[in-house]
C-alpha cells in the first residue's frame, strides 16, 4: 500500500443525522465513494470533520468505523493537534495506531507561538510520535504561520516529518519549501483551489475538501498533473473553479455538505457553532453540480 502521501487525499467530513447523532450509514457511503473514485488516502478527524464538536468517544467510534470500512485498502491519516504540546503528546501515546499511516498535526492555535515555539512544539512531537507526522499550516485558522524556514528546519531535523499540508495561500512560501526541503519531504496543498498551482511547481498533491463529494473529478485532476499533463488537469480545475469558491462561501464544511445533500448522500446538518449553508449558496451549488453532470 502506497504511504508516501503523493496524490489525492480527502479530508473526510462527519455526517450527522437530523437528531444530531453521527450518521454512520452516510459516512460509509462517503468512504466507499473515495475508494471507487481513485482517492489515494483518507484523513480523519481534521477541521473538515468538525472535530472540535466531537466527543472523545465519537472520535474513537469514527476511527474504528473507517478502519473497518476500508479494510486496509487505503492509507489512513488521523488528525492529532492542539495548542498544548504536553496534551498532544498524551493523546498520541493513548491513540490506537493500528491501521493508521500518519498523524496530521495542525500548528498550535490561538496562543500564537513564535517560530522557535512552533519548532520546539513539533520537535517534541517528532521525538515521541509513534507514527510519521504531516505538519499542517493554516494561519487563517490558527493565527500563526509556520514559515518556510521553520518547515524546512523541521524536515531536515527528522525524517519523522514526512510532509506539510500547506494552506497559507502563498506561492512564494510553497516555492521556498519546495526549493529547500530534503528529498523525503512532501509538499501537499491544503486548499483545493491551490492544488494545481502547487503541483506545477513540484508539489505532491492535495488533502481535499471537495473530494468528499467529487472524488473522481479531484483525483483525476491530481493524477493528470502528477503525470505532467497539466493541460488536461487544467480543464478539470476550470470546471471545478466555481464549486471550489462556493464550498467556502458559507464556511467549511457547510459548502461540501450542501453538495453531498444535493447528491442524496447526507442530511445537511452541522454542529454549532457552525451552521448549514444558506439557501442562495445551496441553490448555486445545485446549479453547478448540474453543469458537471
Amino acid at each position: 500500500m502506497n504511504t508516501d502521501f503523493v496524490g489525492a487525499g480527502t479530508a473526510l467530513i462527519t455526517p450527522f443525522k437530523n437528531n444530531g447523532e453521527i450518521d454512520f450509514v452516510a459516512l460509509g457511503k462517503i468512504v466507499d465513494r473515495q475508494i471507487v473514485g481513485g482517492i489515494d488516502y483518507l484523513v480523519m478527524l481534521g477541521t473538515t470533520a468538525e472535530t472540535p464538536t466531537l466527543s472523545d468517544e465519537e472520535k474513537k467510534d469514527i476511527v474504528d468505523f473507517i478502519k473497518e470500512r476500508t479494510g486496509g485498502k487505503i492509507p489512513l491519516v488521523a488528525g492529532m493537534g492542539g495548542n498544548c504540546t504536553k496534551s498532544v503528546l498524551a493523546k498520541m501515546e493513548s491513540f490506537d495506531c493500528s491501521g493508521i499511516s500518519a498523524f496530521l498535526s495542525v500548528t498550535p492555535y490561538y496562543n500564537k507561538p513564535t517560530q522557535e515555539g512552533l519548532f520546539r512544539h513539533y520537535s517534541e512531537l517528532g521525538k515521541h510520535s509513534p507514527l510519521p507526522v504531516i505538519l499542517y499550516n493554516v494561519p487563517s485558522r490558527t493565527g500563526a504561520n509556520l514559515s518556510a524556514e521553520t518547515t524546512v528546519r523541521l524536515a531536515a531535523e527528522s525524517e519523522k516529518f514526512v510532509a506539510v499540508k500547506e494552506a497559507a495561500g502563498s506561492i512564494q512560501q510553497v516555492s521556498q519549501i519546495i526549493k529547500h526541503a530534503p528529498p523525503h519531504f512532501k509538499i501537499i496543498s491544503g486548499d483545493d483551489i491551490m492544488a494545481l498551482p502547487f503541483m506545477s511547481l513540484g508539489g505532491h498533491g492535495i488533502i481535499s475538501v471537495i473530494a468528499n463529494a467529487l472524488p473522481q473529478k479531484l483525483s483525476s485532476m491530481v493524477h493528470l498533473a502528477l503525470k505532467g499533463d497539466f493541460a488536461e488537469a487544467a480543464k478539470i480545475h476550470i470546471d471545478l473553479t466555481e464549486l471550489l469558491r462556493l464550498q467556502f462561501a458559507d464556511g467549511n464544511p457547510a459548502g461540501v455538505k450542501a453538495m453531498l445533500l444535493q447528491l442524496g448522500i447526507i442530511e445537511n446538518v452541522l454542529r454549532l457553532p457552525l451552521v448549514a449553508a444558506g439557501d442562495a449558496t445551496v441553490r448555486k451549488i445545485a446549479e453547478e453540480l448540474v453543469k458537471l453532470a
